[in-house]
């Protein structure tokens, strides 16, 4: 009981620093989804989420315990059973605007977690706004996300690095499914971004455990090259070579508005 209250709490202090996040009519519609019980609260299993702030990247973090096994399960099987990878050659599916439920489920089950999050002292407004994984006006947006790109990979396959495309706005989520992988991140040549840098850092590893969340922003969105490169000598973590397996990834995104 003192935990839900302290959440409670904890949900109403962010509300009143960065106002209110959500739609109560489109949480009433979605609740109308067949649902992959994804809710943080009713499972109990985030009520104290673990966050870690990648330092050397500002607007990377990471929670390591987003998704617990069995919601895990439940979300690669509601994947493979939309039928987009039938065929071996299918590796990738990209939806826009109208998302399916799970995906829908992932993006509230964020905008909660992000509320959750338990900063050791808010402080000022600016150090409120520091100690959030994902900024308010993003937080604030409907949808929070509207494009679903959902990725296969195979052992030793991968992604090269780079920046997401410009169409995007700010702020984007990658769930990691199945097999564990370090995602590395390079700074961009300072005359390819607009946010002023300490001088180019090399690359900074980062853990991705299956069911982890990274939320990339601001200087982890424009400013640093994300890449995951699964060849043989590639996938080191503490000294010891990753054993690879099937690796699935869901990255959700919002386009940029059309003027």
């Amino acid at each position: 009981m003192d935990d839900h209250n302290n959440n409670k709490n904890k949900k109403a202090l962010f509300k009143e620093v960065f106002g209110d996040s959500s739609d109560s009519e489109d949480n009433e519609q979605q609740t109308q989804q067949p649902q992959l019980e994804l809710e943080l609260e009713e499972e109990g299993h985030h009520q104290n989420p673990s966050w870690e702030q990648i330092k050397e990247i500002k607007g990377l973090w990471l929670c390591r315990d987003f998704l617990s096994p069995p919601q895990q399960s439940s979300l690669v099987s509601a994947i493979l059973n939309e039928g987009w990878f039938t065929e071996p050659s299918h590796n990738q599916a990209m939806r826009f605007g109208d998302l399916p439920a799970w995906s829908s489920e992932i993006s509230n089950s964020i905008r909660e977690l992000v509320l959750l999050c338990d900063p050791v002292d808010l402080g000022t407004y600016d150090e409120a706004k520091e100690a959030c994984p994902f900024p308010s006006d993003l937080l604030r947006r409907e949808p929070l996300f509207d494009q679903l790109i959902v990725n296969v990979y195979q052992p030793g396959e991968g992604i090269s690095a780079h920046i997401d495309l410009m169409r995007f706005e700010d702020g984007i989520a990658i769930v990691s499914l199945e097999s564990s992988c370090v995602m590395h991140f390079t700074q961009v040549d300072r005359t390819d971004c607009d946010i002023k840098m300490d001088p180019p850092m090399s690359k900074i590893p980062v853990y991705l455990t299956p069911g982890s969340l990274v939320l990339m922003s601001e200087e982890a969105r424009y400013c640093w090259k994300h890449e995951i490169n699964r060849k043989p000598g590639f996938q080191i973590w503490e000294g010891q070579e990753l054993n690879q397996k099937r690796r699935i990834s869901v990255t959700l995104r919002k386009l940029c508005k059309v003027e």
